[in-house]
């Protein structure tokens, strides 16, 4: 029996708590704890920042910022953001059934179209940097898709992702070559002047209505250039259905698969890790030392994600269950936990009820404040399951998508 086969034809409510896949659970927490070590940089600085790349950081060239743009450019970046569209198109196939299914098929949409109707909240009450929005607007193509093969998915998914690769790891190595004025944000539509760097983080301190302008301004420009992501998103929401069809994200694959994907990534991540220390740590406005070759390296996130579940389902397979189910609750509340590291953030960064540490925070002291992020849902995520059987906006969202009352309590 394949993955497909263990979803019943119709399940018009939510899924038991017994029900549930253990390995997709404890990667779906692992990514959403991943996840805020990519976004806690858009939280805390101007977005211009890392979208244009000529801009001086406004922060001192030492050992401990070297050390966390590094950390989250090599581990984290692109690699949890890959890895949650891969289980979000799981979860459309798991809510929709097959693709003619007359019962769940209005289902999938109504859930897509209330998550869409979060993302809008979501990204322009409260922060710029939302992806739901993306997730189900992307999410009405590939339901179109969901009752492909097992095989015709991963080819097409990973097709997806290759071109796109190519094309970023070719990009990398022609910047490197280019003249140097045009490297410093040449066609760039964010380029941003120190001067207007200071004026944003001036008004995210003071807090509302400047912040809020500011995260419109923010939240305009990046909805409007997620639209050129759909193609990369949608091929990881394919590959992601694929692989759960074989097998691979539900760990029933032979351990030599997982053992090879982790040797492939774990390469790919061993090299980028290695050119991108040599980028990072050269002198602010010097040639890239490595000729492109960190931003090559760095364009085969995919790789490295899929050996980041190899390793977390070998562990599981081999003994350590007890450890990576720890990320399995966090996991059950995502939606809940996704939105709840916005809420602390932006307290900490700019609402007006808030420190307004925004712009203070250094990339090396800001591991700090994620590491207490993940410290608090790890806690609380098992605390909250142990009296009811989905978080609280879990709850919200299936009662919206199914139109009636959902037992939250146990």
């Amino acid at each position: 029996m394949t993955a497909a086969d263990a979803v019943p034809a119709v399940r018009l409510g939510p899924i038991a708590t017994k029900d549930r896949i253990f390995t997709l659970d404890m990667l779906r927490g692992f990514a959403i704890l991943g996840i805020l070590g990519v976004n806690a940089m858009a939280f805390a600085w101007p977005m211009a920042l890392e979208a244009d790349p000529a801009l001086a950081s406004p922060w001192p060239h030492d050992h401990a910022n070297i050390v966390g743009e590094w950390v989250k450019d090599v581990f984290f970046q692109d690699k949890f953001r890959s890895l949650f569209s891969m289980l979000f198109g799981v979860s459309i196939f798991l809510i929709g059934g097959q693709r003619f299914d007359e019962a769940r098929s209005p289902l999938l949409l109504r859930r897509l179209m209330w998550l869409g109707l979060f993302g809008l909240i979501h990204g322009f009450a409260l922060w710029f940097g939302d992806i739901l929005l993306h997730y189900a607007y992307t999410g009405l193509l590939v339901m179109i898709a969901r009752s492909w093969s097992a095989r015709r998915l991963i080819w097409t998914g990973a097709a997806l992702n290759a071109v796109f690769a190519l094309l970023s790891a070719v990009s990398s190595l022609a910047m490197a070559f280019m003249p140097a004025e045009a490297q410093s944000g040449g066609g760039n539509p964010f380029v941003t002047t120190p001067e207007q760097l200071a004026a944003t983080i001036q008004a995210y301190q003071a807090g509302w209505p400047g912040a809020q302008i500011e995260n419109l301004k923010a939240a305009v420009f990046l909805q409007l250039m997620s639209l050129t992501l759909v193609p990369i998103t949608a091929g990881l929401m394919l590959l992601g259905l694929g692989l759960f069809k074989a097998g691979f994200l539900t760990g029933r694959s032979p351990t030599w698969i997982y053992v090879l994907m982790l040797v492939i990534g774990g390469a790919n991540l061993a090299a980028f890790a290695w050119y991108d220390w040599q980028f990072f740590s050269a002198a602010p406005g010097t040639p890239d030392p490595t000729n492109g070759m960190a931003g090559v390296m760095g364009s085969f996130a995919p790789l490295i994600t899929l050996a980041y579940v190899s390793l977390l389902i070998l562990m599981t397979r081999f003994g350590l269950k007890a450890v990576t189910g720890i990320f399995a609750p966090v996991g059950r509340m995502a939606f809940t936990n996704y939105l709840t590291q916005t809420l602390i953030m932006t307290t900490l960064f700019y609402m007006p009820w808030g420190p307004h540490w925004f712009g203070t925070v250094e990339p090396g002291a800001l591991w700090l404040i994620i590491a207490g992020v993940w410290a608090a849902q790890l806690i609380w995520s098992p605390l909250w399951l142990s009296r009811f059987s989905m978080g609280p906006l879990e709850w919200l969202w299936r009662c919206l998508t199914y139109g009636r009352w959902v037992p939250l309590a146990k």
